[in-house]
């Protein structure tokens, strides 16, 4: 018997034991809208999402192969027609998530208006990002299976029972939009307190993976901006099991934890850990600092801050600021004792972020935590804060002066006529150069996923872009010469031609799910809104 059938039966012994009182309870309309809930809460959501990320980390140490991808949303709709995309396009949603920005969540969801990414914004528009993220996603599922159910009518109708069960089937075997979100909690928004509060929020909206960095959350900045500041480990370590914690006590014991370190672009401290005996973390932290040596009483300053560093005192340079700096050749070796450290101590994944997409810079720090952490694995951000072609196209460049021009001119790679500087100018756009740099960049995930320990591949401001290009191109043509054309022909014929079901926009809203469930309530009597004069109709 299908799990549905199942459903309704249990239903139908249910309602007979009220002896008359249910009779107006329909038992398969019951059985339908349990199917469309079928996630009750977020922590059910958490627990399913957690367990489907988990397999596919283990899947992937088995196999590179089968790294996973997400694109960062800012709003449910478009979380939801992306997983809707996939599920037309590719079948299936399996092996792709979601991405929550903190970037985008402050220049988009922010009551204050547009900010920058430096946690200015509100806390709690994360927790509720990630709970509306889920109800459009929820809302995916009642409407995907409301057409399911309508076909089911249909054959019956139609007295055609193979066509009914294979519907049946389908239902059975219906694959849910609900997948994880890797959620940004930057860097805590607070003291390890205020970081497990805000977890709590974030797992119980639904967050299965909770992204953390090392930077001090006060003075937190765009991993892709100037004067970023990383804390010593013990903090950041005291955060991650915040984290932990806030998993466990909800019952989510798969959450996953990915600890990111920024110190590849970070040149600033702002504490000093304390250090108890010579080669502990402190004191590794402190033996990166630009420190001057002490020689004299007449080396030390008033308020100056001194050190003693294998056996040597030293004062570590202060900025006017109070902060302390590294030094500039240390960014590779703090950001490899980072990942070793947080993974020792309870993360899950590691996110390094750089300041280009290389696959051998990230490959060559990967190998030496893998020296450690054979099973290392990172979360990887292709981020639009790098120009992609400007740094692919460097990339072969450089590949092909190394080789040589005799090499390259016998593989046609010259390198004549193309300037470096100007890398960028259309007039390369179909030169041989260009052409190795786009099959790079197609082939960037793939590579990375495979040489460089990359598990899951995520864009955290693609929707961003994508809004900002499209109502450039709309608002060209609408207020232009084109007129009305520029919506019919650049937006809805395009709709139409590719199937979207965006242009129902009443049914993606749910006006089918509603008139569905107001036959179920009124029956005869209910007032519906999908009749002939509905101008939906117009596209079939």
């Amino acid at each position: 018997m299908s799990i549905y059938q199942s459903d309704i039966d249990s239903l139908e012994r249910l309602r007979r034991e009220q002896n008359g009182r249910w009779n107006n309870i329909d038992p398969e309309n019951v059985a339908r809208m349990r199917a469309q809930n079928r996630f009750r809460t977020g922590l059910d959501i958490a627990r399913y999402t957690a367990a489907v990320m988990r397999r596919d980390m283990e899947a992937y140490d088995r196999d590179p192969s089968r790294y996973t991808q997400s694109l960062g949303c800012w709003h449910g709709f478009v979380g939801q027609q992306k997983m809707i995309a996939i599920k037309k396009h590719h079948g299936t949603t399996q092996g792709r998530y979601l991405y929550l920005s903190g970037w985008m969540i402050a220049a988009m969801r922010s009551e204050f208006g547009p900010l920058p990414d430096q946690s200015m914004h509100e806390k709690t528009a994360v927790p509720a990002l990630i709970e509306e993220l889920y109800t459009f996603l929820r809302q995916a599922d009642s409407r995907e299976l409301t057409l399911l159910f309508r076909e089911l009518d249909s054959a019956r109708k139609q007295g055609n029972e193979v066509v009914a069960r294979g519907i049946v089937e389908k239902i059975d075997n219906f694959e849910t939009h609900i997948v994880p979100i890797i959620a940004d909690i930057d860097a805590g928004f607070g003291n390890e307190e205020a970081t497990y509060l805000l977890a709590k929020k974030m797992i119980e909206a639904g967050a299965c993976c909770i992204q953390l960095e090392n930077q001090v959350s006060d003075a937190k900045q765009c991993g892709h901006q100037d004067g970023k500041v990383t804390v010593p480990h013990e903090d950041f370590v005291a955060k991650i099991n915040a984290v932990r914690h806030a998993f466990l006590e909800l019952g989510v014991e798969e959450g996953v934890i990915v600890a990111r370190t920024d110190s590849l672009g970070a040149g600033l401290t702002q504490k000093l850990p304390v250090s108890k005996e010579p080669g502990d973390l402190a004191h590794q932290y402190n033996g990166f600092l630009c420190t001057v040596p002490i020689c004299s009483a007449d080396d030390v300053n008033e308020g100056d801050t001194i050190i003693k560093l294998d056996g040597d005192l030293r004062k570590p340079l202060r900025l006017a600021n109070g902060l302390y700096r590294f030094r500039s050749d240390t960014g590779e070796d703090r950001v490899v004792l980072d990942c070793i450290n947080a993974l020792q101590n309870g993360a899950d994944l590691l996110w390094i972020e750089t300041e280009k997409p290389h696959v051998g810079q990230i490959a060559g720090m990967v190998d030496r935590i893998r020296q450690v952490v054979p099973n290392a694995k990172l979360v990887y951000n292709n981020s639009p804060s790098f120009n992609w072609t400007l740094n692919f196209r460097q990339q072969v460049f450089d590949d092909w002066e190394r080789e040589g021009q005799t090499e390259g001119q016998r593989e046609g790679r010259s390198l004549s006529g193309i300037e470096r500087s100007q890398l960028m100018s259309a007039a390369y756009d179909d030169s041989k150069l260009a052409r190795e740099a786009d099959h790079r960049i197609q082939a960037f995930q793939r590579d990375a996923a495979r040489d460089a320990g990359v598990f899951h591949h995520l864009i955290t401001l693609p929707t961003y872009h994508t809004a900002a290009l499209s109502t450039d191109e709309l608002a060209e043509g609408y207020f232009g010469e084109a007129g009305m054309l520029a919506y019919v022909a650049g937006v809805q014929r395009r709709e139409i031609r590719r199937g979207l079901a965006s242009v129902k926009h009443q049914d993606m809203a749910g006006s089918n799910i509603g008139d569905d469930h107001k036959e179920y309530f009124s029956g005869a009597a209910a007032l519906k809104a999908g009749g002939g004069l509905n101008t939906m109709n117009q596209f079939g």
